[in-house]
């Protein structure tokens, strides 16, 4: 078991889970900018591409839960397996607000509000994640 300075000891069991939680929240991230650059370039340059920001999500929509997996599996602390379900919940949050524009569109108004938060604990988490993955 190895400690880090100021943090509690990580175990050398795990080490793979922490290095895949690693990565996956690294490409999560990107993705996030991504989803936010699909919705730009539908706003601004050509209503297409909205199709390819409700479907890019489908092929991330996941990653949060694979990364709450991997963090149990590499015992990464709490905090990050509750990051990771926050994560999971933004994105359950973003489905609601993107669909209810018809009868609450305050609410709606809230779907960029939730994606930089989705963006902001995305960039927290990598390197965090990637500090532990080296211990």
């Amino acid at each position: 078991m190895q400690t880090q300075p100021n943090a509690a000891p990580v175990p050398e069991k795990g080490r793979g889970s922490r290095i895949a939680f690693a990565i996956f929240a690294s490409v999560f991230a990107v993705c996030v900018g991504v989803q936010v650059l699909l919705a730009g370039l539908a706003t601004f340059v050509d209503a297409v591409n909205w199709a390819r920001h409700t479907s890019f999500i489908h092929f991330v929509e996941f990653i949060p839960l694979v990364m709450l997996a991997l963090a149990f599996t590499g015992k990464l602390p709490a905090r990050m397996r509750w990051q990771s379900f926050g994560l999971f919940f933004m994105i359950i949050l973003m489905y609601f607000t993107a669909n209810v524009v018809a009868v609450m569109p305050v609410v709606s108004a809230f779907h960029p509000v939730i994606a930089l938060a989705i963006f902001a604990l995305a960039q927290k988490l990598v390197p965090e994640s990637w500090r532990l993955a080296r211990v």
